[in-house]
This record gives C-alpha cells, sequence and structure tokens, in this order.
C-alpha cells in the first residue's frame, strides 16, 4: 500500500469511528480531544494489525502511522488545556490536578512515535511495544 492510500484509509477510517464513537457529544472541546485520541487509536490498530499478520507489512504505512501519532500526541497537552467535560467523555480529573505529569506523558508518546522507525517486519514489536507503553502510562492514570 502506497503512502497516499494509507494516508487516504486512515482519514477515512478515523472519520468513520468518530462519527460512531462520539455521537451525541455536545461539548466542542471535549469532541477535538476525543477526534484526537480516536486518531492515535485507528493508527495503532493499523500497527497492531501489521504486527498480528491480519495486514500485509508495509514499512511505509507503519512510519506513516507512528507520524501521524506523533501529530496528534503533540496537539494533546493544548486539546486539555482548558478543563472541559461532557458525559460522553473518558478524561479523568486528575488530568488538571497533575497537569505537568499529563503533558510529560504526552510529551513520552510524541517522542517515541517520532522516534521510532520501521523498516522491517521486525521492526513492529518493538515499536508498538514502545508507543503502546506511553499510551498505557496515560491512560492508566488519566482515562476513566
Amino acid at each position: 500500500m502506497t503512502y497516499l492510500k494509507a494516508t487516504i484509509f486512515a482519514a477515512a477510517t478515523t472519520a468513520a469511528t468518530i462519527t460512531f464513537a462520539h455521537d451525541g457529544v455536545k461539548n466542542p472541546a471535549v469532541m477535538a480531544r476525543m477526534q484526537a485520541m480516536t486518531t492515535i487509536s485507528v493508527n495503532m490498530k493499523a500497527l497492531a494489525a501489521m504486527t498480528k499478520g491480519q495486514v500485509a507489512f508495509d514499512a511505509g504505512t507503519a512510519n506513516a502511522a507512528l507520524d501521524v501519532i506523533a501529530q496528534a500526541a503533540a496537539t494533546v497537552p493544548g486539546l486539555f488545556e482548558a478543563e472541559e467535560d461532557d458525559p460522553k467523555s473518558a478524561a479523568a480529573a486528575e488530568i488538571w490536578f497533575n497537569w505537568d505529569d499529563f503533558v510529560a506523558k504526552a510529551g513520552a508518546l510524541e517522542t517515541a512515535a517520532a522516534t521510532a522507525s520501521i523498516s522491517t517486519a521486525a521492526d513492529l514489536g518493538p515499536a508498538l511495544g514502545s508507543v503502546g507503553g506511553t499510551c498505557k502510562a496515560c491512560h492508566t492514570d488519566y482515562k476513566l
């Protein structure tokens, strides 16, 4: 799959996921946060599918997914800066009580995704583990 096709596929998948997963969210700030998290999730799932052999390995697609994750992670602190809520939000209030830690964890995700490099199928597991570990670290503390 070429980089362009992968990007189009990821965008379409993200749009479809957002449409269904975020139905009923009224607060635009919360919706923007949820969209960023969904973008990260969709791209993590694309990497996981390659790792599991569910889709063919393609280094360009894998690295494009990492780029998208890094870009989305860079937006996270700004998206959470205002303490906004919505009944559908999965953001824990601890985010704003532990702001510096939250920002550091978002930065760790951005760094992990930006510095990971996938050349062969063997690189998928370590990259996914590194990036996924940063997701888990943040979700453990800051996701309901």
